[in-house]
């Protein structure tokens, strides 16, 4: 297993959803993208949704309220996508009347 060290903390400054990927811009000027796959959540999101971010902590995280969405951005850098369970992800979806098989 590795591990991710890192000098400074990364710090997101600004973040753009598109419908494949997650965008995020860090202090350091560095832009990382992620598919959107990644974070189920956001994957069914509406666009609007999608939309209404916040930075969390001066930026260590994002957060997307309307979906209960928290991703850390050392998290996006070391790769790591939701860790939310099928189960989970399924009961979050019929609350919001999408029917999974």
């Amino acid at each position: 297993m590795s591990t991710l060290t890192l000098e400074t903390e990364p710090l997101a400054v600004d973040v753009e959803v598109t419908e494949e990927d997650l965008i995020v811009r860090l202090l350091d000027g560095r832009r990382i993208a992620v598919p959107l796959a990644w974070y189920p959540r956001l994957l069914y999101a509406t666009p609007a949704e999608r939309q209404r971010w916040q930075l969390l902590g001066g930026g260590y995280a994002i957060e997307w309220p309307d979906i209960d969405e928290h991703i850390g951005v050392e998290g996006i850098l070391a790769g790591r996508p939701s860790g939310e369970s099928t189960k989970s992800l399924r009961r979050w979806l019929a609350s919001r009347g999408v029917v999974t098989e």
